[in-house]
């Protein structure tokens, strides 16, 4: 996720909540004349940064552990699938739609609950919503019914909306304004760890003592994570009731839709193709190097928020049209029909390059082209970005199914073109290019 506001531009924008994350997910659109209000950051009280002027790590790792218990819940179905079928007496299929739920959870639900939620304490509101996530994994490693699972996945969703809504912003909040892109990119490091560790590891577990266990564990984090929250993490205060901005008139404040365009298109061509890298994978002959070639995706993914965390408080628009760039190299390489298992994962190192500091590029994009109205600009994009998930697994499905495999990254390829060309003419608003 391109801009480059500088650190001057950074502290006087207002502070927000937010969201993201990848996985695969469900259907929903905000309409542009929907008549849902969210609170603006502006009408928070301000709050001063830290005197050191240095990162609050400890708190900021807080917040990265939950992102990687959101990240996580939301992808670990995908790991213990088999088990879990089984158990519940259901088809794969009709149990894969445990991650479409809890994406639907978080699309329909981000909008309304941050306006409802505007006046809560912000680490109030946190707490809140990783009790939920202990209470969904839960019910979700003790339950016999599918339907009672899938009402958990659902309310796991909707603890993620409100989550996605809040980290972002609370990360920017509680850093010196210099510093505020990089404290994001230190709270995004939870979905890079939660694909190419936590993934792996639940699914060794759930394979070593049972799926239930994979989500008890996860309900374990969550409890410790409330202790870690309320020992380390800064309370700061909301919104002013009653201060309320129209989903309309953000859409129309300039900057915006491009960031969001963007956002719904890099989205849906990542999830096309992660969906289904399995699919793609055995298509080419390589079924057995999927742990491999994930594993070096989710490697990459870490350095390339690393590289993003040092430079996006002065290069963003860069980093995001660098990172766009990276992703279409990386789409091109695996079009190439004979691909060896070497230029396979040649092309997994640069789309984790140019993916891993996606999430937190378009968040800082958002907020700094919201302005008065940041908060709702990024509650839109956590609802924009999980009915982009959906769509790409729809969309994947069908191309699997209609034109194979090898079409999954030419359409990639396709869908970025417009991204690009978003990017590279926001120069004004949305991504302006500063020095």
């Amino acid at each position: 996720m391109a801009n480059d506001p500088t650190a001057t531009a950074r502290s006087a924008a207002p502070t927000t909540s937010t969201s993201t994350a990848p996985a695969s997910a469900a259907p929903t659109a905000v309409g542009p004349a929907a008549p849902i209000a969210v609170a603006p950051t502006a009408a928070a009280p301000a709050t001063p940064p830290p005197a050191s002027g240095r990162l609050p790590l400890l708190a900021l790792l807080a917040l990265a552990t939950a992102v990687f218990v959101t990240s996580l819940t939301e992808t670990l179905p995908a790991g213990v699938l088999p088990a879990m079928s089984a158990d519940l007496g259901v088809g794969e299929a009709a149990m894969g739609q445990a991650v479409t739920v809890y994406a639907l959870g978080t699309a329909l639900t981000a909008v309304p609950l941050a306006a409802r939620t505007a006046a809560w304490r912000r680490k109030r509101l946190l707490l809140t919503s990783v009790a939920g996530f202990a209470a969904a994994n839960t019910v979700t490693a003790l339950s016999s019914s599918y339907a009672l699972t899938m009402g958990a996945r659902f309310l796991a969703g909707v603890a993620a909306g409100v989550a996605w809504a809040l980290l972002a912003g609370y990360a920017r909040r509680i850093a010196p304004p210099h510093l505020q892109g990089r404290a994001v990119a230190v709270a995004m490091t939870g979905i890079p760890l939660a694909l190419s560790l936590g993934v792996p590891a639940g699914t060794f577990l759930g394979e070593a003592v049972g799926w239930r266990a994979a989500f008890t564990a996860m309900t374990v984090i969550a409890v410790g994570l409330l202790g870690w929250i309320a020992l380390a993490v800064p309370d700061l205060p909301g919104g002013e009731r009653g201060g309320r901005a129209p989903v309309a008139r953000t859409l129309r404040v300039p900057g915006v839709l491009p960031v969001l365009a963007v956002t719904f298109t890099l989205v849906l061509a990542h999830t096309v193709l992660y969906t289904y890298v399995s699919a793609y994978l055995g298509h080419r002959g390589l079924a057995g190097s999927t742990g491999l070639v994930l594993l070096v995706f989710g490697v990459a993914s870490l350095v390339g928020i690393w590289f993003t965390g040092r430079h996006i408080d002065r290069r963003l628009r860069a980093l995001t049209l660098g990172g766009t760039l990276l992703v279409a190299v990386a789409a091109a390489v695996l079009a190439v029909p004979a691909g060896s298992t070497a230029l396979v994962l040649t092309a997994a190192l640069l789309w984790g390059l140019g993916w891993g500091g996606a999430p937190t590029l378009l968040q800082t994009a958002a907020a700094d082209a919201g302005g008065a109205h940041a908060d709702t600009a990024q509650t839109l994009l956590v609802s924009l970005w999980n009915a982009a998930m959906a769509a790409g697994g729809v969309a994947g499905g069908v191309l699997l199914d209609v034109l194979g495999a090898g079409a999954l990254s030419w359409s990639v390829l396709v869908l970025l073109v417009p991204a690009v060309a978003i990017v590279a003419g926001a120069r004004t608003h949305g991504f302006p290019t500063r020095g």
